[in-house]
């Protein structure tokens, strides 16, 4: 094993050292240097292939969102790209923020899962939410692909991929500054990047991001607005191409990301969702809620020419630390501002690394056949804590405990985890019209952790006697498994720009353990790795000289041993494990439309039909009646967090004013149909209804672009929509009350800037 890391470290040290024996042969850029083409065709270059590729050469369905695109309405965080791309969204909670594609994603209740949906940053492997702090802003673009990816990302898969792409180094020096006030949330973001050579062989870019704004929710019991949000984000790359067959790429980023005070706000279970923007929350015994996460991300890029072929090295590292705190609103419902006393809350400080290696060779282009070989590698270490308080004066169970209880139970989860994978993929170009793909991909994985819960006090007003609400455990376990993901791919040019295609691919999820339920023993610490099987056709379309783009797929999706997590407010428990099948399939569409010069409109649209296939032993739902978990089956039901109907329109025009100032308008409607937002799907306070968000930006800038400025809305029309909402039952609070995670609200902001 210590020989194999070695040699797998050693990628970019082989490459630096190759670089003066190997001849000069002329190259295409980089991968990771491929920008959003201007050109009047309306091209727009992708590396989902690990390859520098049109998008609509690309027989993947798959949506990219530019960074320019992304900047124009402040991006901070990935759920920005659900304005964009159908099928697709981001679960708001306390824990993690999950993305889901075509109704799949790994539940946030247990921290140690690994997504469903990867997020890949400048091709470093991302699989927890802290990792990526830093990297949205500055980007060159967000590439988004659905369904199983398992071949050539590789790295749990199983539901699709999120590759995300800083801006590089300029060749040309150049810098920007821009700052933001937030009317609606009061304060300010700062950001800039300064770019250039340094040499005439280096090249570097720095990039900076300051947040300091308060949220949009008014807490009564600190006279504050939730979430305030202090971040500073940081990136530097350098480039250095000191030969026309050898370029390397290393890039830093840091991240100080402070959010203090929480979205949750309380609402009836008898009722519909119909959030207030009120909470009344106090300081818990474990500090103020919110959360302080740091975060490093390094990566390094090589590339280097051997003949017509390139081999490539990606290293990476990822370090975060965070904590956690949530409380929950304790504010009674129509209770005229009253608020009651009992209060449950806890905290989850998490520490993370890891180091990854992979190396990859690509054959030249236009022959019979091409391919791409390589192997992967990478180790991380992971700590979980969870602190559980509890204060809850008026408990009264009857033959168990009768008056106040106070208490906190702990518990350590620790994860140390190792996985390798060789991976190749071919193309043989049957005709200049034809090409049939193959790829595969065999993973191994291994995993060790180790569960331990205690009570650190507990005691009722009643007796003095020690009360724990939960068992104390402990549980160890061991994973080793190899997963094979192959796809095939077969890809027919019916016109000039017209591309039909049709694929069969598998993708896969490593296995793992529960990291934080209480109660957990060796019994239920394990479950398995889940499996995808995708069946999919689309046709890729560039009509009228570029002047229209169209493409459209339809797809069928089936997962088995699902891996899920789902909370039982009778138990104030998770249930988590592995559910049989499910399965979906819908159709994918998006449509460009560039009628005259300075004027667009895209659209795009999903229709997704998702169901669980068989699902025993399932946790009963709010519309099952006299249900036994132990001999239910979910099979017909659907999953939650999941819409019919999904789509966006983005509209831009720009108007000249004179010969030196013009004036741009963007405009975004995004929405989405009903869904089911709480485990349960309750159909009374577990249905997120249907709706629409509008987003407005106007600028006024000179025609060169060195100055503009602008006012920004988001969510003009004020929409309350719930990210997930669960059941807080008694005895931790006096009157069982559903907890609602409400998202952000309308927000208008100024915002100028000046280039140079």
């Amino acid at each position: 094993m210590k020989a194999r890391n070695q040699f797998l470290l050693s990628g970019v040290a082989a490459i630096a050292m190759l670089a003066n024996a190997v001849p000069a042969f002329a190259q295409t850029a980089p991968a990771d240097t491929a920008e959003v083409d201007d050109s009047n065709t309306n091209e727009i270059i992708v590396t989902a292939q690990k390859r520098e590729q049109s998008l609509q050469d690309v027989p993947i369905s798959m949506e990219v969102v530019s960074g320019a695109k992304l900047a124009e309405f402040n991006t901070s965080d990935i759920k920005a790209v659900m304005n964009y791309t159908p099928n697709v969204f981001v679960q708001s909670t306390a824990g993690n923020d999950v993305i889901y594609i075509r109704g799949f994603g790994s539940p946030p209740a247990n921290f140690a899962f690994d997504q469903s949906v990867s997020l890949y940053v400048d091709g470093i492997y991302a699989g927890r939410n802290r990792q990526a702090q830093a990297p949205f802003f500055d980007l060159a673009r967000v590439e988004v692909l659905r369904g199983p990816q398992g071949a050539l990302f590789g790295k749990n898969t199983a539901a699709g991929a999120v590759s995300v792409v800083s801006a590089g180094p300029t060749k040309d020096f150049e810098g920007a500054i821009t700052g933001l006030y937030n009317f609606d949330h009061k304060g300010t973001d700062f950001s800039g990047y300064l770019s250039g050579p340094i040499s005439d062989t280096l090249g570097a870019r720095f990039a900076y991001k300051i947040v300091n704004q308060d949220g949009y929710i008014y807490n009564r019991a600190t006279d504050h607005d939730d979430p305030e949000i202090k971040s500073q984000l940081l990136r530097l790359t350098l480039k250095w191409e000191p030969s026309n067959n050898f370029d390397y790429t290393a890039k830093v980023e840091y991240g100080n990301r402070e959010v203090i005070g929480g979205i949750t706000v309380s609402s009836p279970l008898t009722s519909g969702q119909d959030p207030q923007t009120t909470r009344y929350l106090e300081r818990s015994a474990l500090g103020d809620e919110g959360n302080d996460n740091k975060s490093v991300m390094i990566s390094g890029v090589g590339n280097l020419a051997l003949g017509d072929f390139t081999l490539t090295s990606v290293t990476g590292y990822s370090w975060f630390k965070s904590k956690i705190v949530n409380g929950f609103d304790q504010s009674i419902p129509n209770s005229g501002g009253a608020h009651t006393v009992n209060s449950v809350y806890n905290a989850f400080p998490e520490r993370f690394d890891q180091i990854s290696q992979e190396i990859r060779i690509l054959s030249p282009t236009g022959k019979t056949f091409e391919f791409i070989v390589g192997a992967y590698y990478d180790k991380s270490n992971y700590t979980l804590e969870q602190y559980q308080g509890f204060n809850i004066p008026s408990l009264n169970i009857p033959g168990v405990i009768v008056g106040p209880y106070f208490g906190r139970i702990d518990s350590t989860f620790n994860q140390k985890a190792e996985s390798w994978s060789v991976f190749g993929q071919g193309t043989f170009n049957v005709t200049d019209a034809f090409r049939v793909i193959g790829s595969l991909r065999y993973s191994h994985t291994k995993k060790d952790g180790d569960f331990a819960s205690r009570l650190v006090y507990g005691s009722n007003g009643v007796n003095g006697r020690p009360f724990a609400l939960r068992p104390i455990s402990s549980a160890v376990g061991k994973i080793s498994e190899g997963n094979v993901d192959p796809s095939v791919t077969l890809q027919y040019d019916i016109a000039p720009r017209v591309m039909l295609y049709g694929t069969w691919g598998r993708g896969s999820k490593s296995g793992g353990f529960v990291s934080n339920t209480l109660g957990t023993t060796n019994a239920t610490f394990t479950f398995e790795p889940e499996r995808s099987e995708n069946f999919e056709a689309g046709i890729k379309s560039t009509l009228a000289g570029g002047k229209v783009v169209a493409n459209v797929s339809l797809y069928h999706t089936k997962f088995k041993d699902l891996q899920v997590s789902v909370y039982q407010p009778a138990t104030s428990s998770y249930l988590t494990g592995n559910a049989a099948a499910a399965t979906s399939k819908g159709v994918e569409g998006s449509l460009s439309i560039y009628p005259v010069e300075n004027f667009d409109i895209s659209a795009s649209a999903a229709y997704s039909d998702i169901k669980y296939d068989d699902y025993p032993g399932a946790a009963c739902l709010a519309s099952q009646v006299n249900c036994t978990p132990a001999t239910n089956n979910l099979a017909g039901y659907p999953v939650a967090y999941s819409s019919k109907w999904t789509g966006s329109v983005t509209a831009h025009g720009r108007f000249d004013m004179s010969d030196a100032l013009k004036l741009d308008i963007t405009g975004v409607a995004s929405g989405r149909s009903k869904y089911f937002n709480s485990d349960n799907q309750s159909p009374i306070f577990g249905v997120q209804d249907g709706y629409v968000k509008l987003d407005l930006r106007v600028q006024l800038a000179d025609r060169d672009d060195r100055w503009h400025v602008a006012l920004v809305g988001k969510n003009l029309t004020n929409q309350k929509t719930i990210g997930s909402a669960f059941n807080l039952p008694a005895p931790i609070t006096p009157v069982p009350r559903a907890i609602l995670y409400l998202e952000p609200t309308r927000n208008i902001s100024v915002e100028a800037g000046i280039k140079f």
